[in-house]
C-alpha cells in the first residue's frame, strides 16, 4: 500500500491507497514542534488501527509520498523515512522531482509543493484548462492551461483565518461555528458574521474564478473548476462556478508523482 502524506500549515491529512483506490484517511493537526520520533509514533498509532496493515510500524506498506508547506516537518518526515521506513521507497516532493506538470512562473521553485500537486491531479482527472480553488489556511486558486501547464494563481486569506481576525479585531465579536446561517440577513450577531464569511467566500470563489477563466481560455465555459480542501464543503452549495468537488485531490495527487518518480529511485 502507499502512504501519502499532505503537511498544510494548520492541518496533516494522511491517505492510505490500494492501488488506485484511497482506503483510509486521517486528518491531524499539524505542529511543527514534533520530532522525527513523536511523528513515527502517532503514525503508528494511526494505522495500527486498520486491519490491512500489521502492527509493526512499516507492516503494509510498500511506498510514500510526501509533500509540505512547512519546511521543519519536511525535514522530520525525512527522518521518519530514513530511521523507520528504510527500505520503503519514498518520494518527497521537492526541486527536482518530476511531475509531469510545466511550471510557468516567475520562480517555479517558490510555487507551494501542494499547489503543483493538485495541478497533476487536475490534468489527470479532469484535463485542462482547469482551476483549481484548495479551502485552506489560505484560499488559493491555480490555474491550469490546456496543454496542462501550471500557469499561475492566485493566493487570499483563509476562511479560518478570517474569522479568527474578526474575533481579535471586533470589540463585540467572536470566534463562531463555521456553518450556513438560516437566511442571508443575520438575526442575531453570530448568523451575521456567518453569512458574512459564507456567502462572502462564495462570492469572491464566484468573482476571482470568473476573471481567472477569462485570461486562461478564450471560451470560459471550457474551464473545469475543481473544489478541495478541508473547508470546501462550506461554500460549495453557494459558489455557483465550482463544476466537481474532489475532498482527496491532494494524496491523489500524491500517488500519481509517486508512480512517475519511484522507477528513479
Amino acid at each position: 500500500m502507499l502512504l501519502t502524506i499532505d503537511v498544510g500549515n494548520t492541518h496533516t491529512v494522511l491517505g492510505l491507497f490500494d492501488g488506485e483506490e484511497i482506503v483510509e484517511h486521517w486528518r491531524i493537526s499539524t505542529d511543527a514542534r514534533r520530532t522525527a520520533d513523536e511523528l513515527a509514533v502517532l503514525l503508528q498509532g494511526l494505522m495500527g488501527m486498520h486491519p490491512l496493515l500489521g502492527d509493526e510500524l512499516g507492516d503494509g506498506i510498500d511506498g510514500i509520498a510526501i509533500c509540505s508547506t512547512v519546511p521543519s516537518v519536511l525535514h522530520e518526515l525525512r527522518e521518519v523515512t530514513r530511521r523507520y521506513y528504510g527500505d520503503v521507497p519514498a518520494v518527497l516532493v521537492e526541486p527536482g522531482i518530476k511531475t509531469g506538470v510545466p511550471i510557468l512562473m516567475d520562480n517555479p521553485k517558490e510555487v507551494g509543493a501542494d499547489r503543483i500537486i493538485n495541478a497533476v491531479a487536475a490534468v489527470e482527472l479532469y484535463g485542462g484548462p482547469a482551476i483549481v480553488v484548495d479551502f485552506g489556511t489560505a484560499t488559493t486558486f491555480d490555474a491550469v492551461s490546456a496543454r496542462g501547464e501550471y500557469t499561475g494563481g492566485v493566493i487570499a486569506p483563509g476562511i479560518e483565518i478570517s474569522v479568527e481576525a474578526l474575533g481579535v479585531r471586533g470589540a463585540q465579536l467572536r470566534k463562531i461555528e463555521l456553518a450556513r446561517p438560516r437566511s442571508v440577513i443575520g438575526k442575531n450577531t453570530v448568523e451575521a458574521m456567518q453569512s458574512g464569511i459564507v456567502y462572502g467566500f462564495a462570492g469572491q470563489v464566484d468573482g476571482v474564478v470568473n476573471r481567472m477563466a477569462k485570461e486562461l481560455a478564450d471560451d470560459p465555459d471550457d474551464v473545469t473548476v475543481i473544489a478541495t480542501g478541508g473547508l470546501a464543503p462550506i461554500i460549495l452549495g453557494e459558489a455557483s462556478v465550482i463544476d466537481e468537488h474532489e475532498p482527496w485531490l491532494t494524496l491523489i495527487g500524491l500517488r500519481l508523482v509517486y508512480e512517475r518518480n519511484v522507477s528513479r529511485l
